[in-house]
């Protein structure tokens, strides 16, 4: 067993190997606080030749026991994963694939565990710590290390590895991960903040990433195992300059071409071409003759694609590296909807669509991070008819890893549920995709925001980054398409108001980028931004004066706290009652807001509302009510004229006319118009039919006093 820790922020990060999981490859227990992951790592023994991808599986999962909790529902255990499990096991595959060789061919699953959580230290970057230093101490080949930081900036500080506490106040919150030569990945955003303290975020977390490394590259030399060897490489063709001199002129006639499908079945047909033309010698190399010469051609591909933009500044589609594809925007799509746009981007194209709903449709979440409810929600679907093929509709990692960027853009800037009492879910359907489909739901769902009258703080976008570098040459492509992000070195998504940032995404295919790089894609994204948000403003730009007719009406009031227990009644007869009454759903908050939602317009919502002012309303004197008789005497006839409020009107104020019996003049649960004229020193009501019409009618001096019981006399 092998122990070692190091300091971040508040607390140790302490790794402990060959104690736990022992047949894995390699397992590391994780702790940091009171938290705990336990990751291990294992591979396939049998090896597939010629893969293009790695086939690796990250599956990180949280065990209610962690804090203490059984999971909720009617299945007492863990069961598929949950959105925030999908989350953080693609925080921890981004930057762990491109160390993995393509050439080992074996299955790889990570599986990162938390099984212990205080609910003080956020558990994902733990998880990834541990998922990091479990390959490094495997027998799995592997080109790390790779380590990663939370970065908050909490009242002005940057902080490493806040907790829940800081982050609920924090105006930046990013999780990057790093090697020794630079920054590969990070995930996250803020409010609206400045690309210079974002950059100092970046800054701040290079020095602690450093450190990290070689705290990793420690712990694997002392308890790493002896590594397993690659294959041996596919030995060369030996006719490559044959094939790049046969193959480069038709490519360059392709690459450039306008359409998406006619650069791609060009470059097939090139391909088929050579396979056809060179077909002996592939047969002649031997049986993994295939995978090396398509392997070759689509290096000369790519070589073609980086060279243009490197050394010409011309792209696939011959725009300028920091030229945005054409854009229209179009609002009020959908009729019956609530709010609805349409954003299209050159080949990209999102359907936003907004849903205004009440408190009871509210998301609810149960997870070991505590129990909470969610009023905003954004779903992105992306089906195979969007980038013209077949395939199985359904939400897949892609779907909520794209739709939580959105989500993370757009919730900074969404009004305060005080002024907004709305619960709000926007849906992107992408119809059309051909680079940054994500960033076209930011811009679609801000525009139907806007057109359901959703008050935002500001409008957002966003914009999608790439980067081609070639030795000492790099160059930053602003709106990449989808062949430059596939051939290019970065994918670097950036969403914000005119003010600043709201979310951020970046993940590279090199080694690691330096700050000064990251300054030149921040400041060309933030041109970018302000240029898109110029566009969806020549359709849009604030709220629509009205919500839609279909949206449910909204009506909020405050009580006193202490008068909460009257509206809500005995055994909650009283707010089912309004409920029903009204036709609406009343919501109650701990604070005494009271939140009332009526599906079929205002009218329900006001009648709803004027129960609810009756119950905790004091009767005042002068005022008429709309009683309803309770009880006949013979001295006169008790009247209700608020909700547990009472008060007598005397046989002398039932009628001008003189009155030999109560019951000659009013029935018992007869409607009527009654005046408050006095509250007597005993905090009796006293009511008048006779004065309810009368114009003239003035108090008596002394007759209003407070309702309810006497002031008590004091002693003597």
């Amino acid at each position: 067993m092998h122990t070692a820790k190091i300091r971040i922020g508040e607390e140790d990060l302490i790794l402990e190997t060959g104690k736990i999981a022992k047949q894995a490859n390699g397992s590391v227990l994780a702790r940091y606080g009171g938290s705990a992951v336990l990751a291990t790592v294992c591979c396939s023994s049998d090896t597939t030749e010629g893969l293009d991808y790695i086939p690796l599986m990250v599956d990180y999962n949280e065990r209610y026991y962690s804090a203490g909790k059984i999971p909720g529902g009617f299945i007492k255990r863990e069961t598929r994963p949950k959105d925030k499990e999908i989350l953080v096991s693609r925080l921890i595959d981004r930057p762990m694939r491109p160390l993995f060789h393509k050439s080992f061919g074996r299955d790889v699953q990570v599986i990162p565990m938390t099984i212990s959580t205080d609910q003080i230290h956020t558990p994902d970057v733990v998880g990834m710590m541990a998922a990091f230093a479990s390959v490094m101490v495997s027998d799995i080949p592997f080109d790390g290390p790779v380590a990663a930081i939370r970065v908050g900036s909490v009242d002005g500080e940057l902080v490493a590895n806040p907790t829940f506490d800081q982050l609920k106040s924090a105006e930046l919150d990013i999780i990057v991960a790093g090697n020794n030569k630079g920054i590969v990945m990070v995930e996250g955003g803020g409010d609206q903040v400045a690309e210079e303290r974002m950059l100092e975020a970046l800054a701040f977390s290079e020095g602690i990433l450093k450190d990290l490394c070689k705290f990793l590259e420690d712990f694997a030399a002392a308890a790493g195992k002896t590594k397993l060897p690659l294959p041996e490489a596919f030995p060369p063709l030996g006719f490559e300059d044959e094939v790049k001199a046969a193959a480069e002129p038709l490519f360059k006639d392709v690459i450039f071409l306008d359409d998406k499908f006619a650069r791609s079945g060009g470059a097939r047909e090139v391909k088929a071409k050579m396979i056809e033309q060179f077909s002996d010698r592939i047969e002649a190399y031997g049986e993994n003759g295939m995978t090396v010469f398509k392997a070759l051609l689509g290096k000369i591909h790519s070589n073609l694609m980086r060279s243009s933009i490197v050394n010409e500044g011309k792209r696939c589609d011959s725009r300028a590296p920091d030229q945005i594809r054409p854009i229209t925007t179009e609002i009020g799509l959908l009729p019956r909807t609530h709010g609805s746009a349409l954003f299209t981007r050159g080949e990209t194209q999102s359907i936003g669509v907004v849903t205004l709903g009440s408190t009871y449709d509210e998301q609810i979440f149960d997870d070991i991070d505590g129990d909470r409810r969610e009023s905003f929600m954004l779903h992105y679907n992306f089906p195979p008819y969007s980038v013209g093929e077949t395939g199985r509709t359904g939400t897949g990692r892609r779907e909520i890893g794209h739709g939580h960027l959105a989500h993370r853009a757009i919730a900074p800037i969404l009004p305060d549920k005080d002024k907004f009492p709305y619960t709000v879910r926007v849906v992107s359907e992408i119809t059309e995709s051909n680079g940054s489909s994500s960033m076209a739901t930011v811009c679609s769902g801000t525009m139907s925001l806007l057109d359901a009258g959703v008050p935002l703080k500001a409008p957002v976008a966003g914009i999608a980054m790439g980067l081609i570098q070639e030795g000492d040459k790099n160059v930053v492509l602003s709106d990449i398409l989808g062949e430059e992000d596939h051939m290019g070195d970065m994918d670097f998504k950036v969403t914000g108001s005119e003010k600043g940032i709201t979310a951020f995404q970046m993940d590279i295919k090199i080694d690691g980028i330096s700050i000064d790089i990251m300054k030149t894609a921040l400041d060309q994204a933030k041109a970018g931004r302000i240029h898109i948000l110029g566009e969806m403003f020549k359709t849009i730009k604030e709220p629509s004066e009205e919500i839609s007719e279909f949206a449910p009406a909204v009506m909020t009031y405050k009580v006193d706290v202490d008068k909460i227990g009257a509206i809500i009644g005995p055994g909650g007869q009283n707010i089912r009652n309004i409920s029903e009454t009204s036709g609406t759903k009343v919501n109650i908050d701990d604070d005494g807001v009271i939140t009332i939602f009526a599906k079929d317009g205002k009218q329900g919502a006001e009648v709803a509302l004027n129960m609810v002012k009756a119950f905790v309303e004091d009767p005042e004197v002068g005022t008429i009510y709309d009683g309803t008789v309770k009880r006949i005497m013979d001295f006169g006839a008790f009247i209700e004229i608020l909700p547990g409020k009472e008060g007598l009107c005397h046989i002398s104020k039932l009628s001008e006319e003189r009155v030999n019996s109560v019951e000659d003049v009013i029935k018992e649960g007869e409607k009527v118009k009654v005046r408050l004229v006095e509250v007597d020193r005993m905090g009796r009501l006293n009511l008048s039919i006779v004065d309810a019409d009368n114009p003239d009618w003035k108090p008596a001096p002394g007759s209003s006093r407070p309702s309810g019981p006497p002031p008590r006399r004091p002693r003597r």
